[in-house]
């Protein structure tokens, strides 16, 4: 098992366990909200990368097209909130659901109070004590285990470099 395969484990255990203790818990299937509000253009490691880039390779042509307009548009874009380009707009799901980078499966679950980086929605819950004896995850012990997996750079940035590399390669 690879360190990333290892974080993903350990991550969603403590999912799982989160889930299980609180059946309420909004972040779910259906739940788009963290992905129509990013802070910014998601940073991802190089092995992250290379396991989001597998699922963007098993995508159709058509579905890969549109993402790469979205992801085109967002390079160029300094508006905040950001809306993941990899998103479905029209369903609200993910198309590399598999793939996802660290951040994505361990948004709502874990938190950065420091840097603003956690669900409104459940911390809103949690004041109302709809959500008692919550206890989140401290994420910066995730981004130091990420800070091993190689360089980080912006999804806009690994994307365009690989899409220039495809397109040269047919």
């Amino acid at each position: 098992m690879n360190a990333l395969t290892e974080l993903h484990h350990d991550i969603d255990v403590r999912v799982a366990s989160i889930r299980e203790n609180q059946p309420d818990w909004l972040c779910g299937k259906g739940c788009d909200s963290c992905c129509k509000r990013l802070a910014d253009v998601p940073q991802l490691t190089a092995a992250e990368w290379d396991l989001l880039r597998e699922g963007l390779a098993q995508l159709a042509p058509d579905h890969l097209q549109a993402i790469s307009n979205e992801i085109a548009a967002l390079a160029r874009s300094t508006a905040r909130p950001v809306i993941c380009p990899l998103l479905d707009r029209n369903t609200g799901a993910c198309p590399v659901y598999p793939y996802r980078p660290v951040a994505c499966r361990s948004y709502g679950f874990y938190m950065q109070r420091d840097l603003g980086l956690f669900c409104g929605d459940i911390e809103k819950l949690v004041a109302e004590g709809k959500l008692p004896d919550v206890v989140w995850g401290n994420h910066d012990a995730i981004d130091r285990r990420l800070a091993g997996l190689g360089e980080s750079r912006a999804l806009t940035e690994w994307f365009a470099e690989w899409i220039t590399e495809a397109l040269e390669n047919n």
